[in-house]
């Protein structure tokens, strides 16, 4: 049976999430919507993208559906499916459907995680014709000018076998994201947590830091999202390299080696 909340999210946030500005992206993603643009946000994990949809949607006053793709997501998964219940078969609209009857905005996560007949869905909602066709229903949904859809992939972790196809990816208005600079960074962790100033710029210099032997020995980069859970970690009273090591090293590699060298940043970074 299909299952909407195990693949999506429907937010509704009560106060505007905190989010700092890296470039125009609030701009852009205003001017995407009004425009009834589609936009496709590429950058790292964990470098603020979702917060951002997150800070824009209820920034716009629309109710926001996420939903974090993976390898056994489907079309019907998006679009709906008939199921049966209480003796009968009924018609359950699936995230995608839900956003655009009701003009919200659709969020898909890592979009090329997703099977690739997913994306084909997406391509009638993707041009000027702005439609999702329901076969099994017969209808032809019109989306309203309210309703926007945003993907978003991490380009640097993709190979070859799961890269967005380029008849896709021009369908989009497209920017990318990456880790803010230093001292913005140390500014998020303050208002995110209300660490000190000093420890603060202390973990992004450590981030920084391993963000260098990306590429080297690591397939992912050191994360602002990271740096929140060491910090609260240590703000717990756990040991800080010990909150460096299970928040910030582990996460990123599985290499004992890997992990035993990384902790070599950790202990000249505190001084032990």
């Amino acid at each position: 049976m299909n299952k909407p909340a195990d693949i999506a999210e429907l937010e509704i946030a009560s106060k505007l999430p905190h989010y700092q500005q890296q470039q125009n992206e609030v701009e852009l993603f205003e001017h995407a919507y009004n425009n009834q643009l589609p936009l496709l946000l590429k950058g790292p994990t964990g470098c603020g993208k979702t917060r951002f949809i997150t800070h824009m949607a209820k920034r716009l006053g629309r109710p926001l559906y996420t939903v974090s793709c993976h390898d056994d997501l489907t079309a019907a998964d998006l679009v709906g499916r008939h199921l049966i219940g209480d003796g009968q078969t009924y018609w359950n609209d699936g995230p995608l459907t839900r956003a655009v009857r009701e003009g919200a905005i659709c969020y898909l996560d890592e979009i090329v995680e997703a099977r690739k007949d997913t994306t084909v869905v997406l391509h009638p909602l993707t041009d000027d014709r702005r439609i999702l066709p329901l076969e099994r229903t017969g209808e032809t949904l019109v989306a309203p000018d309210n309703f926007m859809l945003v993907v978003s992939y991490n380009p640097g972790y993709q190979n070859l076998l799961k890269g967005m196809k380029p008849s896709t990816r021009q369908r989009f208005v497209s920017m990318t994201f990456d880790f803010p600079e230093a001292s913005r960074e140390q500014s998020i962790l303050i208002t995110e947590t209300g660490v000190d100033e000093l420890q603060a710029k202390r973990l992004v210099a450590l981030a920084n830091a391993l963000r260098a032997l990306k590429d080297h020995d690591l397939e992912e980069a050191a994360s602002t999202r990271l740096l929140v859970y060491t910090i609260k970690l240590i703000q717990s009273g756990y040991n800080p390299v010990d909150a460096c090591r299970n928040a910030l090293v582990e996460p990123l590699t599985d290499d004992p080696e890997t992990v035993a060298a990384l902790m070599e940043v950790v202990y000249a970074t505190f001084g032990e």
